[in-house]
């Protein structure tokens, strides 16, 4: 009797599991997510480690790019996967600083963690930080170093300079090469208000072969695959752009043809092709001298395509062929009826096929009199997996000019504002009366994550790293940074450590959804776990569980 009292009603049905209390819950989702952190820790910073993931499909990646790694892994814990959504929004909204904020949400759950065992309650641990965030935030603004104005995107050397930055935590040493392919691209389409500026509009082309240093950017477009016809090279070209086939019209329904004698089967031969080839003429006098299509050319339109001298392309992605359609500013036509008016003509200075490595790619380009929507940066490396991460290292830079053309605002980078941090809100919470005083602080040491991790990727005494910079920022110098070239410390906007900043809008939005994410794991007291769906488990050796496929 008292054994079946103690067991108590039973709420759920056999086979589900339920966790309760700061141990079981609270404790275990700290730790998951501190095992997630610690994972991408290593990859923080320029002299960061790669990860080699073989995802569900088996396809490698071998990179230090956290935002890659969370998108590649299958994560089942459920508070590891509200850190992987919490990056995923990063990655959507501003495009860098992921792998920040993935370290700093496992140290801010492991100081809370420690406050836990001295005897917070989770609700005061929240307080905490929740009025520490808000303090971060003034903070933030108090640092600014400078701000970039309209001026500045008209220069590409202001923008290399933000853009190295981003890269360098992904591709070291080359940081300089890839920032400059980056912002001659952006400067290349900035509108007149770099607040619209678009990452569509700078499209990324990778070439194997060759060395990263052959890499270009084109004032245009590059279309990875070689013309349909003889056509090579067309100069100062109007283009018309199709999404169907450029081919003899067939009938929505079967139909049925009577041919009586051979003379009634040339004259129906002849007939179609008459038809093609005055459409075909009717086109190329209108002015066309390119074309592309979305679906298929034919055999006797190719025909007639060369015979009036029009380079043909066939371009099956519908984002490709849009692309194409704002480079050029013609409009996009379902299918090709014969003469096209000028005002649904495109115009290229100079269209014609190009030799890189071992493929023949199609370059749509505008001369430098010639405004463009969209520029190009074709990428060469001697294998896919440089080319893949030298991808990822571009498209964080073209991120980061989005983002600069929304807020113009930067920090010192290199650790420095982050120590800045740290010290003023420990400053502050030394001022706060009650249990919340603690909970400050420890948002305020969690800062310290960001330079002792990048003195320990570089194999530095992270301990004394991080005490030089509290003496140096106790006397003012608020720029002064981990220097991972000299092995010490210096300032992060001087020319000798490379001018390194980070952008305002990256800092704190990554900072604002770390907090969030830490507060959310806090708040949960209880984890209520449904029986997995399907049959019982089968025997290993004789093949596993079908649903497993």
């Amino acid at each position: 009797m008292i054994g079946n009292m103690r067991a108590g009603p039973s709420l759920f049905k056999s086979g589900a599991r339920h966790l309760s209390g700061v141990e079981q819950a609270i404790v275990r989702n700290i730790e998951a997510v501190k095992s997630l952190a610690k994972m991408t820790r290593t990859s923080l910073g320029p002299n960061g480690m790669n990860k080699m993931v073989i995802n569900h499909i088996e396809k490698l990646f071998v990179t230090s790019d956290a935002a890659t790694i969370m998108s590649e892994m299958e994560i089942a814990d459920p508070a590891a996967k509200m850190v992987v959504l919490a990056a995923e929004m990063q990655q959507q909204e501003i495009g860098d600083g992921i792998n920040f904020l993935i370290v700093f949400t496992g140290e801010l759950l492991n100081k809370a963690g420690e406050l836990l065992y001295m005897g917070l309650h989770p609700n005061e641990i929240i307080s905490g930080f929740s009025l520490a965030l808000q303090k971060a935030n003034e903070f933030l603004e108090q640092i600014v170093l400078g701000e970039v104005d309209k001026a500045g995107f008209n220069d590409v050397k202001v923008l290399q300079s933000i853009v190295r930055t981003a890269i360098m935590s992904k591709q070291n040493g080359n940081e300089d090469l890839l920032a400059g392919l980056v912002a001659k691209a952006c400067h290349t389409v900035m509108p007149k208000n770099p607040f619209n500026f678009s990452v569509d509009n700078v499209r990324i082309v990778k070439v194997l072969g060759s060395s990263m240093h052959k890499s270009e950017v084109v004032r245009g477009m590059v279309v990875n695959r070689p013309p349909t016809g003889q056509v090579r090279k067309v100069k100062d070209a109007k283009i018309a752009i199709f999404t169907e086939s450029i081919d003899a019209a067939q009938t929505d329904t079967k139909g049925t043809v009577l041919l009586e004698s051979a003379a009634d089967l040339l004259s129906y031969n002849e007939g179609e092709e008459k038809h093609m080839e005055k459409m075909i003429k009717s086109l190329a006098d209108s002015g066309v001298r390119v074309v592309a299509s979305g679906s298929t050319i034919g055999e006797m339109a190719q025909h007639f395509l060369d015979k009036n001298g029009i380079l043909s392309v066939k371009i099956p992605s519908k984002f490709e062929l849009r692309r194409l359609a704002r480079a050029s500013g013609a409009k996009m036509l379902v299918n090709i009826k014969g003469a096209v008016h000028p005002d649904d003509q495109g115009f290229f200075s100079n269209v014609y096929t190009r030799e890189v490595g071992d493929q023949r790619v199609i370059v749509f380009e505008q001369d430098e009199k010639d405004s463009t929507q969209i520029a190009t940066i074709m990428l060469r490396a001697p294998t896919y997996n440089i080319l893949n991460d030298l991808e990822r290292a571009c498209n964080h830079g073209v991120n980061t000019c989005r983002m600069l053309g929304r807020d113009g605002r930067y920090l010192a980078g290199a650790g420095a504002s982050e120590i800045e941090l740290a010290r003023r809100i420990g400053e502050f919470g030394e001022k706060r009366k009650g249990l919340e005083q603690y909970a400050v602080k420890a948002f305020g040491e969690a800062f310290e994550v960001v330079p002792r991790t990048l003195a320990e990727n570089t194999g530095l005494d992270e301990m004394e790293i991080v005490s030089k910079l509290y003496a140096a920022h106790e006397k003012g110098n608020i720029n002064v940074g981990v220097d991972i070239l000299g092995e010490t410390i210096g300032d992060a906007t001087s020319e000798e450590l490379g001018n390194i900043r980070d952008l305002l809008a990256v800092k704190a939005n990554a900072i604002k959804l770390a907090t969030d994410v830490a507060i959310t794991v806090l708040r949960v007291d209880h984890i209520m776990m449904s029986k997995p769906a399907g049959g019982p488990r089968m025997d290993a050796r004789r093949g596993g569980h079908w649903d497993d496929d």
